[in-house]
C-alpha cells in the first residue's frame, strides 16, 4: 500500500502498450493518481510495427476487464469474441479508443523515454528511509532534453521489443552484428514481407533465420508470394524437422498444414536449408556475408537481406539503481521465474500470479507484461492483466484483491518459443483459432478456457 507522505505524487507507469494501458484503467478505477510515460507519439506504438500480423489469440483473451468496462461506459462496442484481430485492429479499435478516454487521455505524456530510475537523492546502496522516498523516473523529451518525474510507484509495463535476442552464439551478438543492422542488411524482427518491406526483399536473396512460428511465418510468405525471391533458412538445429510438426497426422489441422507446407517448399528446393549453422560473424561488402560454423566447418553465405526471428530480452539497463530480485535464467522477477520457465511450462501452464510474486525489494515497484517474462517467450495479454489488476488493488490497500488472482486461459495455451515475449505477437496462419507455432509442442486446441484460481 502506498504510505500516506507519497500518496500526492503520481503512479507512474512505463509504457502505453496493452499492458501499461490496462494498468492505467484499474488504477483509475482504483481513484489513485498516475502518469503514464510512452516514448513512441501514440498508444501501442510499437505494435505498428508488426501491425499487418494477426494474434495467436481472439478478442476475448486480449481485453482487460477494467478497460472494457471503461470503453464501454463511453459507448464502445466490444468486437467478436472470436475473430483474430491483427496489431492493427488491436490498436485501431481498443487500444486508440482507450487511451482517449476521459480519465486517462490527459494522464498519457508521449515523446517520453524513460533513461533511468532510482530514489530521490538516494542510490541503490542506501537503505535508511528507502522505502519512504519517492522515486525519480528520468526521462528524455524528443529534443533530447532530461526531465525528471518524482513518482510514488513505478510500473514498467516497458516490454521487449526493442531489444532483439542477438544473432551470434553463446548469447552473444556476432562480429560486425551492429554494423550490419545499423546497414539494414539485418532487417527489424517481423518485416512486412507482403506489404510495405515488399521491395527490400523482391528479386533478393534473402536468410530467415530461426525455427519457430515467426520464422516459419516469413518463411512461407516469401517462398508462396515472391517467386523472384531465393530464400535461405538458417537454424542451429541439426534438423528441420520438428518445425513440420505432425503433417496429415497433427491433431492440430492447422499446424499440420503449414508444416507440410514448410516441409513442401523445402523438399522441393524453393527454400534451402542451413542446419547446424552457429553464426560466428558478419562482413559487409556490396551485400551481407554470413559466416558461421557448421559440422563441415565454417561456412560464408552471402545475401542481400536477413530477416531475424530468433526473440527478444529485457532491457535492464534504466532500472541499475533498483534494488531487484531477478531469476538468474530468464532474468523475470525470482518467484515467476521458476513459473514460466520455457523448459517445462506453456503460456497456458502458468500458474496465475500477481502483486506478491511480482516484488521485488524495491517497494512498490514492479515489471508487468512482456518484460516481467525476461527471456521467456510464454506471455499472454490475458495474463498480463491479471498481473496489473493485482498490484492497482495492493497500492490501494486491498490487500484482498490483490491476493485473489484469477486467470482464464485456452486450455492447452497459445504459445511459441521464438517471440522472445509475447505468445500474443504475429502468428503463422490466420485462418484458426489458435494460429498454431510449428515448432512449438504446446499449442492451442479449440479455445475451451479453463480457470485457475490462487488465493493467498
Amino acid at each position: 500500500m502506498l504510505t500516506t507522505a507519497t500518496t500526492v505524487q503520481p503512479i507512474v507507469i512505463i509504457g502505453a502498450g496493452p499492458i501499461g494501458l490496462a494498468a492505467a484503467a484499474h488504477l483509475h478505477e482504483r481513484g489513485l493518481p498516475f502518469l503514464v510515460l510512452e516514448a513512441g507519439p501514440s498508444a501501442a506504438a510499437a505494435i505498428s510495427d508488426w501491425g499487418h500480423t494477426r494474434l495467436f489469440s481472439p478478442w476475448q483473451y486480449n481485453l482487460d476487464t477494467a478497460a472494457q468496462r471503461l470503453l464501454e461506459a463511453n459507448g464502445w462496442t466490444a468486437p467478436d469474441s472470436e475473430a483474430l484481430p491483427t496489431g492493427q485492429e488491436l490498436r485501431q479499435q481498443y487500444l486508440g479508443p482507450l487511451s482517449q478516454l476521459p480519465g486517462l487521455v490527459e494522464s498519457i505524456r508521449y515523446g517520453a523515454r524513460v533513461t533511468a530510475v532510482s530514489r530521490v537523492g538516494v542510490d541503490k546502496t542506501r537503505t535508511a528511509g528507502r522505502n519512504e522516498t519517492p522515486f525519480l523516473v528520468r526521462i528524455q523529451t524528443p529534443t533530447g532534453v532530461s526531465e525528471d518525474i518524482i513518482a510514488s510507484a513505478v510500473i514498467d509495463a516497458s516490454g521487449t521489443w526493442a531489444t532483439p535476442n542477438p544473432l551470434g552464439q553463446a548469447g552473444l551478438p556476432a562480429a560486425g552484428e551492429h554494423e550490419a543492422r545499423t546497414a539494414g542488411r539485418i532487417t527489424r524482427p517481423l518485416p512486412d514481407v507482403l506489404g510495405r518491406d515488399r521491395v527490400q526483399f523482391a528479386g533478393q536473396h534473402v536468410m530467415v533465420v530461426g525455427a519457430g512460428h515467426s520464422a516459419a511465418n516469413s518463411l512461407l510468405d516469401l517462398a508462396e508470394h515472391n517467386p523472384d525471391t531465393r530464400i535461405t533458412w538458417a537454424l542451429r538445429a541439426a534438423d528441420p524437422s520438428r518445425v513440420y510438426g505432425g503433417g496429415d497426422q497433427d491433431e492440430l489441422a492447422a499446424r499440420g498444414a503449414l508444416g507440410t507446407r514448410l516441409r513442401h517448399l523445402v523438399d522441393s528446393g524453393r527454400i534451402e536449408v542451413q542446419t547446424s549453422f552457429t553464426i560466428t560473424k558478419f562482413t559487409l561488402e556490396n551485400a551481407l556475408i554470413v559466416h558461421a560454423n557448421t559440422p563441415d566447418g565454417e561456412r560464408a553465405v552471402t545475401v542481400d537481406a536477413l530477416i531475424p526471428a530468433t526473440g527478444f530480452r529485457p532491457d535492464l539497463a534504466t532500472l541499475s539503481e533498483l534494488r531487484l530480485n531477478l531469476d538468474t535464467a530468464v532474468e523475470a522477477p525470482a518467484q515467476l521465474g521458476p513459473l514460466i520457465d520455457p523448459e517445462f511450462h506453456s503460456c497456458g501452464s502458468v500458474e496465475p500470479h500477481g502483486e506478491r510474486v511480482l516484488a521485488h525489494p524495491e517497494k512498490n515497484f514492479y515489471i508487468v507484461g512482456m518484460k516481467s517474462y525476461g527471456r521467456a517467450p510464454t506471455f499472454l495479454m490475458a495474463t498480463g492483466y491479471e498481473q496489473v489488476r493485482s498490484i492497482a488493488a495492493a497500492l490501494a490497500g486491498d490487500r484482498a484483491a490483490a491476493d485473489a488472482v484469477h486467470l482464464e486461459l485456452p486450455e492447452t495455451g497459445v504459445c511459441t518459443t521464438d517471440l522472445g515475449g509475447s505468445c500474443d505477437a504475429p502468428a503463422a496462419t490466420t485462418d484458426s483459432c489458435c494460429a498454431p507455432a510449428p515448432a512449438e509442442d504446446t499449442c492451442c486446441s479449440s479455445p475451451q478456457p479453463i480457470t485457475l484460481t490462487l488465493s493467498r
